[in-house]
């Protein structure tokens, strides 16, 4: 039996409690809410692995570090590379998270439901398809709004708090995501595509695999083309160029732009599709 056919109220049967359109957020945290615990078992996971590492364990690395001594200089290698990667884990394993994200939302949270007609029925209950679709995407939207921040924040505290134990490399992929709003902005962008992809095939397997590939293609891309996002400046009498730590928050904001664009884009897309299809 559908969910939306589920918990109705003793005057209108099958009608979510509160009514088809004040009940559907709440039916969508049913629908999907295995979905949405392991994304909060995960995203939990990752913060206490920053909690922990920059928390708890900077000083006992330290501690390991004195003891290695000035000649051992692979020990010391070891155990920084031991809590920089902690760290790292946790920011790349955040940051590709919007994969997950395209794929839930074009196989399970769009593509499935118009698959298997559970769509369709809750628009017989007095709720449009237009609005099914934004409360569908407003709620994990919310939550990845609300989870991709505190990360942000989070990470952002960890990565600052024990500078002499961590690299000084900021162009990598996670770090350079995860110090801002890239992170949440690739969230939705996964969102967004995963929910035009559902929409236009309208089968969970194939809108799984076209919205991974999309969101791959994006953000293969911006990566590849970082460095263009800000102009360069010349390293000295070298002759060469380089991107100095000081243009990290103006390449962040511009990919971050570009990205939400894309989600902006394909969210408007997804509804124009839905209108034309159900017009």
């Amino acid at each position: 039996m559908s969910a939306f056919a589920v918990k109705g109220t003793a005057e209108t049967p099958g009608v979510p409690s509160g009514g088809p359109v004040r009940g559907l957020p709440w039916t969508v945290l049913r629908l999907h809410r295995a979905a949405l615990v392991v994304w909060g078992a995960f995203l939990l996971t990752a913060l206490g692995m920053l909690v922990w590492e920059a928390g708890i364990n900077a000083d006992s690395v330290r501690e390991r570090i004195a003891v290695c001594g000035r000649t051992h200089g692979l020990c010391r290698l070891q155990n920084l590379t031991d809590y920089s990667g902690t760290i790292g884990w946790a920011s790349t394993l955040v940051y590709y998270s919007f994969f997950v994200v395209a794929a839930f939302a074009a196989g399970a949270l769009i593509g499935r439901e118009l698959e298997h007609g559970t769509a369709q029925l809750a628009w017989t209950q007095s709720v449009s398809p237009t609005r099914w679709l934004a409360v569908t995407l407003a709620v994990p939207a919310v939550l990845l709004t609300v989870g991709g921040t505190v990360f942000v924040f989070v990470f952002r505290w960890a990565w600052a708090a024990n500078r002499d134990l961590m690299g000084d490399d900021w162009t990598f992929n996670d770090v350079f995501a995860a110090r801002g709003p890239a992170l949440v902005a690739y969230g939705l962008c996964g969102l967004g595509v995963g929910a035009l992809a559902g929409v236009v095939l309208r089968r969970s397997l194939p809108a799984l695999g076209v919205a991974c590939g999309v969101m791959y293609l994006v953000n293969h891309n911006l990566e590849k083309h970082r460095e263009d996002l800000w102009p360069t400046v010349a390293s000295g009498g070298s002759g060469g160029w380089s991107h100095p730590e000081s243009h990290y928050w103006p390449m962040h904001l511009v990919e971050t732009g570009i990205v939400l664009g894309v989600a902006v884009l394909a969210t408007g897309a997804a509804f124009w599709v839905l209108r034309r299809r159900t017009a």
